[in-house]
């Protein structure tokens, strides 16, 4: 997953057309630790569809107010610099959860990519 250090880097990121899941997560939250040991594999299983990013809520403060990030992790994803879909709850996040989120993200980020080329 790649790590995203400024907010340029990060708008360009989620202008692409593939969508892209920004992981909204800080280094002192427990909840964002417990899902680091399936994370690859979910990353593996979604890679050829999604490009999944990390934005460290600390480092860029700025953005996540914005993006009115609240409680972490936080999943939100983007096409074309819009934003589709948000996973955002206080409960520790499963990993069937996650993949829930992410299918229903796709179909979204499908219609949403179809009515743009009409």
């Amino acid at each position: 997953m790649q790590t995203i250090h400024q907010e340029a880097e990060f708008h360009a990121q989620i202008a692409n057309e593939k969508p892209t899941v920004a992981v909204f997560k800080a280094v002192w939250c427990g909840d964002c630790h417990f899902i680091d040991p399936f994370m690859p594999e979910v990353e593996e299983k979604y890679g050829d569809r999604i490009t999944f990013v990390h934005v460290d809520r600390d480092e860029l403060p700025d953005l996540c107010s914005e993006l009115n990030i609240l409680g972490i992790p936080s999943f939100i994803t983007f096409a074309r610099g819009q934003e589709l879909t948000r996973f955002v709850s206080k409960l520790r996040k499963s990993r069937a959860e996650i993949e829930e989120f992410l299918d229903k993200s796709l179909q979204v980020a499908e219609l949403y990519l179809a009515a743009g080329k009409e």
